[in-house]
């Protein structure tokens, strides 16, 4: 940056490939506009191919590269290869953004064990693979982003969220153990951990003014994160400006995890 901090610079994009789970609708699109309106050509990975490729014709008109990957991550054994595939396309990556997640809500009680694989396969085995795949190449280009999606269930506890909060709490030390690992390669694995975010998907959640009422009074900033809420933290260690943070967990949580 020489001599004169160029602010305009510190999370521009511009050329880096940025990989995204989840980014066919809800958070995961939104994060992809965000690093595409950041200058960052993107690959796309989900499921429903319709959406994705939906997704896809949005973010292209941001005017970057986009490629939709359908794919079901909790298929591990495939994982490599379609990773190699974004990679042989756009001939680099530098960011991914491990955003795929679910929760099965229901009493610990009640937990059956297909929903613990459910929740555990996608939210944290899926997690480990992708980036798995993602590190070999960053590990050869000496540089890399990885932000993992954890929680503020990552560091406290609450109802119907046994197997939810424990695949959490596992991605915040997966990011430490990778950060660890891959430091020597320059490669920074962090987190970023939201409170209740309000979505079309969850909205019907929040129908219930009780549960609502009891969540608003758990964050002292008195309101639900909205995505926009998150842009900001992922641009951060997306970007050069987080090049000497490693590990960590940024917790976006209104307070919540401060009581």
């Amino acid at each position: 940056m020489g001599d004169r901090l160029e602010i305009n610079q510190l999370f521009n994009l511009h050329g880096k490939v940025a990989v995204i789970t989840g980014a066919s609708k809800g958070i995961g699109k939104d994060l992809a506009k965000t690093l595409a309106h950041a200058g960052a050509h993107i690959a796309l990975i989900a499921r429903n191919k319709e959406q994705l490729e939906q997704a896809a014709h949005e973010i292209e008109r941001i005017g970057v590269k986009v490629l939709p990957v359908p794919f079901d991550l909790t298929e591990v054994e495939d994982t490599a290869q379609v990773m190699e595939g974004i990679y042989r396309h756009f001939g680099k990556m530098d960011i991914l953004i491990n955003n795929a997640g679910i929760n099965v809500a229901k009493p610990a009680e009640e937990l059956i064990p297909e929903d613990w694989d459910k929740v555990l396969d996608i939210n944290l085995k899926s997690v480990f693979f992708t980036s798995q795949a993602a590190g070999k190449y960053m590990i050869d280009q000496k540089k890399g982003k990885i932000i993992n999606m954890s929680s503020q269930m990552a560091f406290v506890g609450y109802y119907k969220r046994a197997a939810y909060s424990s695949s959490k709490g596992g991605i915040t030390q997966l990011t430490k153990a990778l950060a660890i690992e891959w430091a020597p390669h320059q490669i920074n694995v962090n987190a970023i951990a939201p409170t209740f975010i309000e979505t079309p998907m969850t909205k019907q959640m929040f129908e219930d003014e009780a549960f609502k009422r009891e969540v608003l009074g758990r964050i002292p900033l008195g309101r639900l994160a909205k995505t926009e809420d998150l842009f900001g933290g992922v641009l951060y260690l997306a970007s050069q400006s987080s090049d000497m943070m490693t590990g960590q967990t940024l917790v976006i949580d209104g307070g919540w995890t401060v009581w």
